[in-house]
């Protein structure tokens, strides 16, 4: 199964890493996206969410089948192998990583956020309030995951 599909970015990530050359603690840390002059008028209203959920591009990072298809679920000394969509690295097929940041601030085109593990130039695909109707947050977690 192939086919293609054609994105285009609606803004940048600005972030203190450029580069993912050690483990770090992404929660603390703030970046802002710049979003497309144009596209600005959509961000109206987003501001009275506390959460957003953002889509980027992993733009750094290649999938090599052979290395990353299975992978040790770490960082847990005893981790198992579990495949790549039981994980969330940043080595994937289609290089897309979401996630939900808290929102700091909305001013004109930029928005501020804390914990987005996006690298400094990143894509942003999307961006879209997090709505906890929608998507839950206390689910559990199966014995691979790591202690949060």
């Amino acid at each position: 199964m192939s086919f293609s599909i054609t994105l285009q970015a609606v803004g940048v990530v600005r972030s203190p890493f450029a580069d993912d050359n050690e483990d770090r603690d992404w929660t603390e840390v703030e970046s802002e996206i710049h979003v497309d002059e144009a596209l600005a008028p959509g961000l109206r209203g987003l501001d009275r969410y506390t959460d957003i959920v953002v889509t980027f591009v992993l733009h750094k990072f290649r999938f090599d089948r052979e290395r990353d298809l299975v992978q040790p679920c770490l960082p847990r000394e005893d981790a198992e192998e579990v495949g790549i969509f039981a994980l969330r690295t940043y080595h994937r097929p289609n290089a897309i990583g979401t996630t939900t940041v808290k929102l700091l601030s909305v001013d004109g085109n930029i928005v501020r956020v804390r914990g987005l593990d996006a690298l400094d130039g990143s894509p942003v695909l999307d961006i879209k309030p997090y709505a906890p109707k929608i998507v839950k947050r206390s689910l559990p977690l199966p014995d691979v995951e790591p202690e949060i």
